[in-house]
C-alpha cells in the first residue's frame, strides 16, 4: 500500500458528487463476528463492553490490493486477535497493515499481537492514558493518503480534541469516515485534559463539515447514517453545555470543578459525574484560552 500526500487534491463538500454509490449495512453488534458494513469494509467488535466503550471497540478490515488493512486493532486481547485473523481468512486476504485512529488503550495495543505487520498512525502523547508501546513505522499527518488500489483512497484527517493525536480516515470514493472516538454512535465522548482539548474538538468538528461524508464508521457503536446532522448536533450539544458552565459560574463564582459538576451535568446520572469532571475542565480551559474565565492558585474559577 503506497503512502503519498494529496493535500492539494482535497475534495470539498460542494465539489462533484461522489461517483460510487455504495450500500451501507446496519447490522447487529455481535462480538467477534465479521460484518460487511460497506464495500470492501468489515467490522469486528472487540470483547470489551463497558461504561466507557459501549458495546466495545470496533476494529475494521479494509480490502486493498496488497492485503487487508486493520484499522484500530483494539485492546490487547488474544481472543480478539484470533477473531480478526479468522475474519481475514474468511475474507481470503492476509492482514498486511495496521492503522490506528489514536492510541488510547482500547484502540491500539492489540497491534502488538500481529508481529511484523507494518504500522501507521500517530505517536502517543505523554499523558499517562496512552498505549506507550505503540510505535508506528510511519507517522501519519493531516492530508496523507493511502492508496488501497482499484481507485480507492483513504485520506488522513487530523482531528485533535478527544485526544491530541486523534486521526480520522476518509475512504474518499465511498464517503466513509472512520471516526474513531472523535464521534461515536449513541453518546458523546469524554474530552480529558491535558491531551484532550474542547477548543480543538470543536474546531475539528467544524473541519469535518467541509468534507464529503456519506456515513461514519465509529470506534464504538453502529454506523452513523446521517453524518452531517450528527456533526451539527454534536457542535450544538457542546455549545449548550458551555452555556451551562457559564451560568453555573455566574451563580457560583470562585468554584472548583467538582463543585460545578452537579449543576452543569444535572441531566447526567450521578455515577457519571466523575467522568464528566474531565469534560467540564476542558470547557473551563477553553473559556480560559478565550480569556472569558480564569482560575486562582486553588483552582477556583470565575468569569472575566
Amino acid at each position: 500500500m503506497d503512502v503519498t500526500c494529496f493535500a492539494q487534491h482535497r475534495r470539498k463538500v460542494h465539489n462533484a458528487a461522489v461517483t460510487v454509490q455504495p450500500e451501507f449495512t446496519m447490522s447487529s453488534l455481535i462480538p467477534g463476528q465479521p460484518s460487511l458494513v460497506a464495500p470492501g469494509v468489515w467490522r469486528i467488535l472487540a470483547l470489551n463492553p463497558g461504561m466507557m466503550t459501549g458495546p466495545g471497540t470496533n476494529s475494521y478490515l479494509l480490502a486493498s490490493d496488497q492485503g487487508l488493512v486493520l484499522l484500530d486493532p483494539g485492546p490487547e486481547d488474544a481472543h480478539h486477535a484470533d477473531n480478526l485473523r479468522a475474519a481475514a481468512t474468511e475474507i481470503g486476504q492476509p492482514i498486511t497493515c495496521v492503522l490506528v485512529t489514536h492510541t488510547h488503550r482500547d484502540h491500539s495495543p492489540n497491534a502488538a499481537l500481529f508481529g511484523a505487520v507494518r504500522r501507521l498512525g500517530p505517536l502517543p502523547p505523554d499523558d499517562g492514558l496512552q498505549d506507550e508501546a505503540w510505535q508506528p513505522d510511519q507517522i501519519l499527518a493531516d492530508g496523507d493518503c493511502l492508496s488501497l488500489g482499484e481507485g480507492r483512497t483513504l485520506r488522513v484527517i487530523a482531528t485533535p480534541g478527544h485526544v491530541s493525536n486523534h486521526l480520522c480516515y476518509l475512504l474518499e470514493e465511498e464517503g466513509v469516515l472512520f471516526s474513531g472516538d472523535h464521534l461515536i454512535q449513541g453518546s458523546t465522548v469524554v474530552i480529558a485534559p491535558p491531551s484532550g482539548s474542547m477548543a480543538d474538538y470543536l474546531a475539528s468538528l467544524r473541519k469535518l463539515e467541509h468534507e464529503s461524508i456519506q456515513v461514519m464508521a465509529p470506534g464504538h457503536g453502529d454506523l452513523i447514517i446521517e453524518p452531517m446532522d450528527y456533526i451539527s448536533h454534536t457542535i450544538g450539544h457542546r455549545l449548550r453545555r458551555e452555556e451551562k458552565v457559564i451560568r453555573a459560574l455566574t451563580q457560583h463564582p470562585d468554584s472548583q470543578v467538582s463543585e460545578l459538576v452537579p449543576g452543569v451535568y444535572d441531566d447526567v446520572p450521578v455515577f457519571l459525574h466523575g467522568v464528566a469532571t474531565m469534560s467540564l475542565l476542558a470547557h473551563l480551559l477553553k473559556l480560559e484560552q478565550e480569556q472569558r474565565a480564569r482560575r486562582d492558585a486553588e483552582e477556583r474559577w470565575v468569569l472575566l
